[in-house]
């Protein structure tokens, strides 16, 4: 792992793998984060948040633009790992009890259909429609318990940031073993609810100008926190100075 902007980012596919299986293997709990531009912005934003990333497994770049950051800021080449390709990765090409949390229910019932010919175990997987409500309200001793009796090696988790990765610290005492990997839009995407940008977008790192097109007012607010916080969070890593939470 390595830790820039604050975040304990790993980078390398293959090592993403083998700590899940090991993690897996081990029968112990955990849970991994997905960072994409939004959360950089927000474990600036907010220290409780910040320290619920820190206490992930790690964080995988789910940004485009960090590792253009880096080459710029250090001369160094690293990749990023978008969590909709891991999704596909980890789906498509283990032998895994997964467990599918959140997300409407058409949404789930669209998901399950969408991904079975990837994996045709899938089908007697749990999709499991969690409630709207705060993260303080939902009853994680139940949750868990349903998790912990399927057997769930890998617990996808569609809430959106930060709310998924304080769910997914707030479920962790109470799971037995299983890790969550917080996954954020991938559910609407394989369930044909919210198309991706189109792969030459995803290549000019333009992929957030469609996000915006698509789901305006969602991602325009998402978009400008990101932009107000970004100057800070480059100059401080640049003087390479100690981050500050706002």
């Amino acid at each position: 792992m390595e830790t820039f902007f604050n975040i304990r980012y790993e980078f390398d596919r293959n090592t993403v793998h083998n700590r899940l299986r090991k993690t897996i293997q081990e029968k112990r709990p955990g849970y991994i984060c997905v960072a994409d531009g939004n959360i950089l912005a927000l474990v600036h934003r907010d220290a409780d948040y910040r320290r619920t990333v820190d206490e992930a497994m790690f964080s995988i770049c789910d940004s485009s633009w960090v590792p253009l950051f880096l080459r710029h800021l250090y001369g160094i080449r690293r990749s990023h790992y978008c969590g909709a390709q891991m999704f596909r990765d980890v789906v498509e090409g283990s032998s895994y009890r997964m467990a599918f949390l959140g997300g409407g229910a058409q949404v789930l019932r669209d998901l399950r259909t969408g991904i079975t010919p990837w994996n045709p175990a899938v089908a007697g997987m749990p999709f499991v429609e969690l409630p709207f409500c705060p993260v303080e309200e939902f009853d994680y001793s139940a949750i868990a318990a349903r998790l912990n009796d399927s057997g769930a090696d890998i617990i996808w988790v569609a809430l959106g940031a930060p709310k998924q990765e304080q769910f997914m610290q707030r479920l962790l005492p109470h799971l037995s073993h299983g890790v969550m990997i917080g996954v954020g839009a991938v559910f609407n995407f394989y369930s044909g609810h919210v198309r991706r940008a189109p792969a030459w977008m995803r290549s000019l790192h333009l992929e957030f100008l469609y996000r915006i097109f698509t789901e305006p007012r969602k991602q325009l607010k998402r978009c400008r926190d990101i932009l107000i916080t970004l100057p800070s969070i480059f100059f401080k890593e640049k003087s390479g100075q100690k981050l500050p939470c706002f």
